[in-house]
């Protein structure tokens, strides 16, 4: 079997299990909230849950659609400052020592008070809403590429020395790649954050937005509608996660090796 077929047959049996998964968390869902007379007000059916979502389905769709662009693009600038932060305190160990405590204190900062001043900045903004993103984004893609390269066997370097290996060289064909495990748990955690970021940056006004759903339905006490909005994000937020561990599966394909 080739390694196309094979990649292909895992992902099928992934996205399988996934859906198997998914279908017996709705029905003991189902079963639980019926079978224990469960009411609304606390747990209301999936079904029911389902069906508002189903009624008005134009909201859901454009506030997941917004969400979704305002978390993609904080994720986005988070990663390629992360990643770039991690290099240039690899590569200067005085801006590691100036720079990166700042880094930590500005991570003591609660992301509601950056956030109103972000608001403040930019207005009810995608921009404002990909900044918090980024904010809680930027910081452990940071320290996870410096631990990778950081671990980079001595040996090897100057192993790749001795060839007359620049820093460069050095960069591009052994410490990033050796950090790319590290790099990637930080990704499946940032996914994540991003997404907290980009609801928590909509409670401070919009219009749309699965943030805006979430807050309007508990103002208003809709119950269904509340647990509406908490369903869409736990959608966005799974297929995001495994768009990012089919991109760590496909990159550091050297793991199932080990």
């Amino acid at each position: 079997m080739s390694n196309a077929a094979a990649m292909l047959r895992s992902a099928a049996l992934t996205t399988l299990r996934g859906a198997v998964a998914i279908l017996i968390a709705a029905a003991l869902w189902e079963g639980v909230v019926v079978l224990g007379n469960i009411k609304p007000y606390y747990l209301p059916r999936l079904s029911d849950i389902v069906m508002s979502i189903i009624a008005v389905p134009d909201a859901y769709i454009a506030g997941f659609f917004r969400t979704m662009s305002e978390t993609l693009l904080g994720f986005a600038m988070g990663v390629v400052v992360g990643v770039a932060n991690g290099v240039l305190f690899k590569q200067s160990r005085t801006l590691r020592e100036l720079i990166f405590p700042l880094f930590v204190i500005s991570q003591t900062i609660p992301v509601i008070a950056f956030g109103a001043v972000v608001v403040l900045w930019f207005g009810n903004t995608i921009l404002a809403k990909a900044l918090i993103a980024f904010y809680l984004t930027f910081f452990p893609v940071t320290v996870n590429t410096l631990h990778g390269m950081d671990a980079v066997d001595q040996r090897q370097v100057d192993l790749l020395r001795s060839f007359g290996a620049t820093r460069w060289q050095l960069l591009f064909r052994l410490q990033l790649p050796a950090a790319l495990p590290q790099i990637f748990v930080a990704l499946r955690l940032a996914c994540t954050l991003s997404l907290l970021g980009a609801i928590a940056g909509e409670w401070f006004g919009d219009t749309t937005g699965l943030g805006v759903l979430l807050l309007q339905a508990m103002y208003n006490e809709q119950v269904i509608a509340l647990w509406a909005a908490i369903l869409m994000s736990g959608l966005l937020g799974t297929s995001f996660y495994g768009l990012v561990a089919l991109a760590e599966r496909r990159v550091v394909f050297w793991r199932s090796e080990l």
